[in-house]
């Protein structure tokens, strides 16, 4: 059974009927506490309530803004931000110190690594082991949250096929402890602006690469963040990540314009790492301190 302090929540809007995410953690073993997150100016509150009961956690859009970067003026608050900066006091409410924000549109969960060691698709089950093995980790060491990876990240494969890797970033899984909290900043593309802004002031994320999660498309369902990207689109969208770390993010464009024949290029945040996460050597790397040369004596003139 999964262990009593964490649970697992599921970030929703509109789609009470739908929630993908609560099927596929029950077809994958997973047996821990599931609570759905939900705002008050969801117009469908009643319909979750009369579905899930009690498991219902609900909050004020309006508190959260009060409190935490939007880094616009927009007043629309059609945005998961919210009910991310949320779940850290909601999942102490239900008793929680450990848990995972969940979208609500995934449909299922692997591992990229086989029982020998090769290097490919295979069913996460039961899910209770990697949360636990997630949760355990976080807690020896001082990352602030871990994910777990996405389809997108092993795009070409490189690194992730030969070794057990990680990528200083987290998005859409966190796993976190209520006890070492962070701001999620900016409306939108919250994930990005926040692991960038973070790691830059030496705060650390980090994805394990070697589980995977696997969503619907973006923009293929009515709710949830769909009809926000369809109005502003991917420009404004990456945007706010530029406006929060000037000095390592940009807008570029996804996919090679060199490639004959690749469709679907969008624009798109690209972050220069080296810019973006500080490069800090072990102590023991440390030159000693050289010794303090004598100033000359400036020689007289004739």
């Amino acid at each position: 059974m999964m262990r009593d302090d964490f649970c697992a929540l599921i970030l929703t809007h509109g789609r009470p009927a739908s929630v993908l995410t609560l099927t596929s953690l029950q077809s994958y073993g997973y047996t821990g506490k599931v609570y759905f997150v939900v705002d008050d100016e969801d117009k469908t509150l009643p319909e979750y309530r009369a579905l899930y009961g009690d498991r219902v956690l609900t909050f004020s859009k309006a508190e959260i803004a009060a409190r935490f970067d939007e880094a616009d003026n927009f007043n629309d608050r059609r945005a998961i931000f919210y009910a991310r900066n949320a779940a850290f006091d909601l999942a102490r409410s239900v008793g929680c110190r450990y848990f995972i924000q969940l979208d609500d549109d995934y449909i299922s969960w692997y591992y990229r690594f086989g029982g020998t060691g090769e290097y490919g698709v295979f069913r996460l089950d039961p899910l209770d082991w990697i949360f636990e093995r997630l949760v355990e980790y976080l807690a020896a060491t001082p990352f602030a949250s871990i994910a777990i990876s996405q389809g997108g990240d092993h795009i070409g494969g490189g690194l992730a096929k030969k070794t057990i890797s990680a990528k200083r970033k987290a998005m859409n899984t966190f796993v976190c402890d209520t006890e070492r909290r962070f701001a999620f900043v900016g409306r939108v593309n919250e994930d990005v602006n926040t692991y960038v802004a973070e790691q830059r002031r030496g705060v650390s994320f980090l994805t394990f690469m070697s589980a995977q999660v696997n969503q619907r498309a973006t923009q293929t369902a009515a709710g949830g963040m769909t009809d926000l990207y369809r109005d502003s689109g991917t420009y404004v969208k990456s945007f706010y990540s530029v406006m929060l770390a000037p000095s390592c993010v940009r807008v570029s464009e996804l996919g090679d314009p060199r490639v004959e024949g690749v469709g679907h290029r969008r624009l798109h945040h690209l972050i220069d790492w080296n810019a973006a996460a500080p490069l800090i050597l072990e102590e023991r790397h440390r030159k000693p301190d050289a010794k303090p040369k004598r100033a000359r004596k400036a020689k007289a003139s004739a």
